[in-house]
């Protein structure tokens, strides 16, 4: 992970030194390819990996430089799922494609998984493990959720009851948990640069600092226009986020830039231990707050949300108090580095994955989820292009929806707090609950002993003053 102000070293997070990346090289002269792949980042470089993969000619253009946005900061939680919870991704599609579309989403970590690999893309430092925590007593939910998970979405998930959550994280603001033992985590930004390198590998030529200023979709060789080359391309594929700029408008509109704010510590030593004994991720349910421990003894934690481009060590006060409210036993931590990124946010909260027109592809709106989701895009459309593999249109029922430009941005700033409002509420309540819970069962346990301690009383007395037995002359009179 880097900082905001740091361009190719990487932070604390980072256990080893980001994967060189060869000199930059801008677009200067026109070229008439197969594919060209706007954004090199994590769904557009698995675009062009697999399209060079089959000979094809691939050019991805990248405005500023690889990974240098969501693609290369963020916590590297790998694991099936989507930003849309599951239920309402069944309530929105039907159970059957909810389960066509769940199991993309586990095909796309194992993508990962695979190209994790010490001999494929070296220095990742995969550690395993993600805990789901609820910041409520989830109760029988929880037991329903996992029978569906388990059961229809053949996912590999365990339960962990509150005792155990505890035991493992040692603080009262959680309650139950659902584990996800085949999920895992990277180092992401050597992850993407990575990428990058197996796609040069493969034959895709990469051109940074090389913005796409016109595009004209229309016809079979689609016209793309950059500052100092013009290209032709059978196939066009837009992967870029919210920072595509005029000439793609129609597709940034329709995301909700937000800035996810993230900091590592300084070493904090044998008291992290005692705090966190729990190696892989953890997430609350809210999606609040989502941390991991880095380099054995520091936390690297995300927290804070903004819908406008800030300096994260901005925000690093507020990372501070928020890890000190949920473990108050580390008291004040001192914060390394801080670092942020710009996920797009669609509105229906799913990613735009598909065909727009003929020859004209988009993967993008990948929110919080974007490790396994974006393996899953580069993956459908390359299949897409070269075999007329069509499950992209499962995601047809999530299309390109306006995002409401600033107003949609102050709205979504908005929901935010509001939702943070509810999940500390809601938590309160729960915690309050449990406390009454466990002040009636000793209320109960007190008052049980005094009514045995009462109900032998009497017997005893009655034993030690009873009068002497009458003489046997006065019983048979």
């Amino acid at each position: 992970m880097i900082s905001e102000s740091t361009d190719a070293a990487d932070s604390p997070g980072d256990t080893v030194s980001a994967v060189a990346a060869p000199q930059r090289v801008r677009l200067s002269a026109d070229l008439d390819v197969d594919i060209c792949v706007v954004g090199a980042g994590l769904a557009g470089l698995t675009v062009a990996l697999e399209a060079a993969r089959t000979g094809a000619s691939v050019v991805v253009l990248e405005a500023r430089h690889v990974g240098w946005n969501a693609s290369g900061h963020h916590l590297g939680t790998v694991m099936p799922g989507y930003a849309l919870p599951l239920s309402d991704l069944i309530a929105r599609v039907g159970f059957d494609d909810a389960c066509e579309l769940w199991s993309l989403s586990r095909q796309g970590a194992d993508y990962v998984r695979a190209h994790a690999a010490e001999h494929i893309i070296p220095g990742l430092a995969l550690s395993e493990g993600a805990l789901e925590v609820s910041n409520v007593d989830a109760g029988e939910r929880l037991v329903s959720h996992l029978q569906m998970l388990a059961e229809d979405f053949a996912t590999e998930v365990e339960g962990w009851q509150v005792d155990r959550v505890r035991d493992t994280l040692r603080t009262d603001r959680y309650f139950h948990a659902v584990h996800y033992p085949r999920a895992f985590q990277i180092e992401g930004r050597k992850y993407v640069h990575g990428l990058a390198k197996l796609a040069r590998n493969a034959g895709a030529r990469i051109f940074e600092e090389t913005p796409v200023v016109g595009l004209d979709p229309f016809g079979i060789r689609k016209r793309i226009v950059t500052p100092q080359a013009r290209l032709r391309a059978s196939h066009v594929v837009l992967a870029g986020n919210v920072h595509l700029g005029g000439a793609l408008r129609r597709l940034s509109d329709t995301l909700v830039p937000v800035w996810r704010h993230a900091a590592v510590t300084a070493p904090l030593g044998a008291r992290l231990a005692e705090a966190v004994a729990f190696q892989g991720s953890v997430i609350d349910t809210d999606g609040i707050d989502h941390f991991r421990i880095v380099d054995g003894d520091r936390l690297m934690w995300a927290s804070p949300e903004t819908t406008w481009e800030a300096r994260s060590d901005r925000h690093a006060a507020a990372i501070c108090r928020r890890i000190r409210a949920i473990f108050p036993q580390l008291g004040t931590v001192e914060i390394a580095e801080v670092f942020s990124g710009a996920i797009g946010q669609t509105v229906h909260g799913m990613p735009q994955i598909g065909r727009l027109q003929p020859g004209l592809w988009v993967a993008s709106g990948f929110g919080r989820q974007g490790l396994n989701t974006s393996a899953t895009a580069g993956q459908l459309i390359a299949s897409g292009i070269f075999e007329g593999d069509d499950r992209w249109r499962l995601f047809s029922p999530f299309e390109l929806v306006w995002a409401g430009g600033p107003t949609g941005r102050a709205a979504g700033y908005a929901i935010g707090i509001a939702t943070r409002a509810r999940s500390a509420a809601a938590g309160a309540l729960a915690r309050y609950r449990e406390r009454a819970r466990i002040r009636a069962r000793a209320r109960e346990v007190r008052l049980a002993e005094a009514s045995r301690q009462a109900g032998t009383r009497p017997l005893r007395s009655m034993t030690r003053h009873a009068p002497p037995s009458a003489p046997a002359s006065d019983r048979d009179g």
